[in-house]
């Protein structure tokens, strides 16, 4: 793989070849292993960067840059490969840097993030607290219900690119005819637009780059971004939620696992006794109309006046009486709800740069009987965790949920109670 020369040769030169075996992988997805430098007296050894590279296995790797206190490498060849390595199923694994771990067992993955998750909690949070097993989804491949291609200017004469950012770069894109991981009905309709789009490329239309949208409900798959679209999440025998949303907007993109979480979201909230719900970062009121049958009032709390008016929609389609949904300012989120705290149970799913110390602040001052708290970065929610461990929380239960298979990514649900309430 091309890499940009390193600005520094220490402790390795530019290119330079070594051989590591591999301990563990980082919740980046990348192998760690350690080598002993030269005239380096015992000590752990130098750490080294992988990608690709999977715990336990010895490889031969490419150093291409050097950070202050690691380095980073490329895979060359695996010298003694793990037994849990297996054959990727896409031909472009490796060089598309969309997924990490289609060369290892799906299993595996399952026990690696787990096992993430309980060093970040530890390292991070200072909490030695059982982790649960992680959730897996029903669809290892073809579950993603929506991708983003890429395509830069197009060069005159030549067919653009159309897929993802090649792994360590911020700009070259893979060409991507099928992504493994899309859905059926994705990969149908990305092939004809493709065509559509080199052919449109081919006489001049575009002048610079752009971002494509697949969306797949179930239904139908929309590449219009503004255009309304309806997932069915069921519940429980009998009980399906019909939600209704822009297709450019957030929505979680495994449909085959939401059932799922959601339903552990709404239990985790009810197991606490509160009364009342509020979902703090409700989007198109997901996780408030999932619960809203468990509690005798909820409120939905969203900066978006669109995503209120999309959720207030959902509550009506569905015949939820009992829940209310309000653009909240965000210097004043908690601002107007006629809730106890005591009595109440707080949903939050932030964005994955977590939560900011204002939100935290009126959270904390609000002071719910326990808050649930989703997210898509188990490391800026440990972060954040401990602000809720110096508030008086603690934290009963750590849930993660394999939301995104073959990548690194996850969903982590943590249960915070006040001790007392």
């Amino acid at each position: 793989m091309s890499k940009k020369k390193t600005s520094s040769d220490r402790p390795f030169a530019y290119h330079l070849e070594i051989e590591l075996t591999v301990t563990t992988l980082t919740n980046l997805g990348l192998g760690l292993g350690r080598v002993a430098l030269e005239g380096q007296d015992g000590g752990p050894g130098w750490v080294v960067m992988v990608a690709f590279a999977l715990p336990g296995e010895r490889v031969r790797a490419r150093v291409f840059r050097n950070h202050a206190n690691y380095s980073e490498a490329d895979l060359v060849e695996v010298l003694t490969p793990s037994p849990h390595r297996i054959e990727p199923r896409c031909a472009l694994f490796g060089r598309c840097g969309g997924c990490q771990y289609q060369n290892l067992r799906y299993d595996e993955q399952l026990s690696w993030k787990r096992r993430q998750v309980a060093e970040l909690l530890s390292h991070m949070a200072g909490l030695e607290l059982g982790v649960s097993p992680v959730i897996g989804s029903p669809r290892p491949f073809g579950y993603r219900s929506k991708i983003t291609p890429h395509f830069n200017a197009p060069r005159p004469g030549r067919d653009p690119a159309i897929g993802f950012l090649r792994q360590g770069t911020r700009s070259e894109v893979v060409d991507v005819p099928r992504c493994e991981i899309a859905t059926d009905p994705i990969n149908a309709r990305l092939a004809a637009a493709r065509e559509e789009i080199r052919g449109r490329a081919q006489s001049g239309e575009f002048e610079r780059g752009a971002t494509l949208l697949f969306r797949d409900s179930g239904a139908k798959v929309t590449m219009d971004p503004g255009e309304r679209v309806t997932e069915e999440v069921p519940l429980g025998p009998g009980e399906t939620l019909r939600l209704g949303f822009l297709a450019r907007d957030f929505f979680q993109n495994n449909p085959f696992i939401l059932p799922a979480f959601a339903s552990y979201v709404r239990d985790q909230a009810r197991a606490s006794g509160a009364r009342f719900l509020v979902d703090a970062y409700c989007g198109s009121g997901l996780f408030a109309l999932a619960s809203a049958a468990a509690f005798e009032r909820v409120a939905g709390v969203e900066v978006s006046e669109s995503s209120v008016a999309l959720a207030r929609a959902n509550a009506a389609a569905n015949g939820i009486a009992n829940a209310v949904f309000t653009a909240g300012d965000a210097s004043s989120i908690f601002a107007g709800l006629e809730f106890p705290g005591a009595e109440t149970a707080v949903v939050i799913d932030p964005p994955r740069r977590g939560c900011d110390e204002a939100f935290l602040a009126q959270l904390f001052s609000f002071g719910p009987r326990a808050v649930v708290y989703v997210s898509c970065d188990p490391a800026t929610q440990m972060r954040d965790l401990r602000g809720f461990l110096a508030a008086g929380y603690a934290a009963t239960a750590v849930q993660p949920f394999d939301l995104f298979p073959q990548t690194r990514h996850l969903e982590c649900v943590i249960t915070l109670s006040r001790p007392g309430a």
